[in-house]
């Protein structure tokens, strides 16, 4: 008897299928639908995590220049912690996709605790800066006298209660390594939904609601993460389609939270680099005027809003490349990589076409100040030049990341971003007078540089061989 072949499963079946969440095995089914399944909810997480940052900056501009600038240079430490964060969402990441695609569930449930355990004993020096010396740190940066003495408690706020910011990474990355990357997505639409709603009561005052200004956003932010990191740990408990915690993973077990640690080293030094790049140009911006770190920081609000949903698409290709690997099919990790990146560069070129046209319109809905206005705009403008080159270099890097490779990347931004970006930045806007023109110019330089090696490394097919 003949047995009918099943029928091909219909768009909007595979796109519930991709938001409820499935218990498909991502190394065996076909590549097209395993990107699919993994890039649309990975896609929509983050650019609900990036909703944070864009919701924020929309109600904290209405308080003013320094109220952004408040903001802009808190970020600037918070992105030494969002280094820490993204270092061990790498890895356990990496580590958790490679021992499901081992099919060995009991040591990847074990390597996602030990990584929750890390993440909170990192969480504790931080809050302790934060909430005992925000204002030295923002007097570090270069703040202006409000921000100072009205900001500071913003920096007590997101610094203090960092731990949310670390389990929010770390926990999501773990569901994408198992290969569930809608239970990622459902936990920020939770989070982000209690932000929305919180963000203009706290800050301009509703009924008995005091007006808090820019600690509102802070609190906001923090009671949105902290519901979302209560909402993983009940679907950690409770066990996924991939992935299972049991009473022996909750213990404490040092070799394996020593090795998720070492994994972690790479990811944690190319962000840590890239990051500490950002804070040299923000003090450059910083030395030069408040509308210029007020512009710069929409500007890199918006950017990153935007490059969410490419950053999903890299991140699915991370969770192929590790189950794959793990699985012992290279040929089909690679192939899922050049798929993303044609994806991500189609992507990243419509937004350039957006920022040349209407870069100045785009600041403007999160300010009326002209000055404010048109530095941000320009930078915008000035990234539409190479905005696709991004689609790839996101891919590529977080191809080697889900390898394991954490360490190649990492070179390669020291030498791009600390090397070449910071001395070009400040030569162009200090001895060169180009002013904040001249940073933006230099991270052009630098960033388009880096893209297009990092993609022809990645060529060359090392990280086939990663061991993790």
């Amino acid at each position: 008897m003949t047995v009918a072949p099943e029928p091909t499963p219909t768009l909007w079946a595979e796109l519930r299928a991709a938001l409820r969440g499935t218990g498909a095995d991502y190394t065996r089914i076909p590549l097209k639908r395993a990107v699919f399944l993994l890039a649309i909810p990975m896609m929509l997480e983050l650019v609900l995590e990036s909703t944070f940052a864009v919701v924020d900056i929309f109600f904290v501009a209405k308080l003013g220049a320094s109220a952004v600038a408040t903001v802009g240079l808190t970020e600037t430490y918070l992105f030494l912690l969002y280094s820490v964060a993204m270092g061990l969402a790498m890895a356990v990441t990496a580590v958790v996709a490679r021992r499901v695609g081992e099919q060995r569930g009991d040591e990847a449930a074990l390597s996602a605790v030990q990584t929750i355990w890390l993440a909170v004993l990192i969480s504790l020096p931080v809050a302790m800066a934060g909430i005992f010396w925000a204002k030295d740190l923002l007097r570090l940066m270069g703040a202006d006298a409000w921000t100072i003495q009205n900001g500071y408690r913003y920096m007590q706020w997101m610094l203090g209660g960092n731990v949310v910011i670390l389990l929010l990474f770390v926990i999501n990355a773990i569901f994408r390594g198992a290969g569930d990357a809608a239970k990622a997505m459902h936990v920020l639409w939770v989070a982000n939904a209690l932000n929305i709603v919180l963000d203009p009561l706290l800050i301009f005052g509703f009924g008995a609601i005091p007006a808090m200004g820019v600690e509102g956003a802070a609190i906001a932010t923090n009671i949105g993460r902290g519901a979302g990191v209560l909402m993983q740990l009940w679907i950690l408990l409770r066990g996924s389609e991939h992935l299972r915690i049991v009473r022996a993973s909750l213990r404490w077990h040092g070799a394996t939270m020593l090795h998720i640690a070492r994994t972690s080293l790479g990811g944690i030094g190319q962000m840590i680099v890239a990051m500490t790049a950002w804070i040299f140009l923000m003090r450059i911006l910083a030395s030069l005027s408040t509308e210029a770190v007020a512009g710069a920081t929409i500007a890199i609000r918006v950017m990153m809003f935007t490059l969410m949903p490419a950053w999903g698409m890299s991140n699915a290709a991370a969770t192929l490349v590790g189950q794959n690997l793990g699985a012992g099919e290279p040929a089909r990790a690679e192939a899922a990589v050049w798929r993303i990146g044609w994806m991500n560069m189609s992507f990243t070129l419509a937004v350039s076409v957006a920022f040349y046209f209407w870069h100045d319109p785009i600041v403007g809905l999160f300010t009326d100040d002209v000055a404010v206005i048109a530095i941000g705009g320009e930078w915008l403008s000035i990234l539409a030049y190479s905005y696709f080159v991004y689609g790839w270099w996101m891919v590529a890097v977080q191809a080697f990341n889900g390898a394991g490779d954490t360490m190649t990347p990492t070179w390669i931004n020291l030498v791009f971003f600390w090397l070449i970006q910071i001395p070009l930045a400040w030569a162009l806007a200090l001895p060169l007078g180009w002013a904040h023109s001249g940073v933006f110019w230099g991270v052009f330089v630098s960033e388009t540089a880096v893209g297009v090696f990092t993609l022809w490394l990645f060529s060359r097919g090392r990280w086939k061989v990663a061991k993790v």
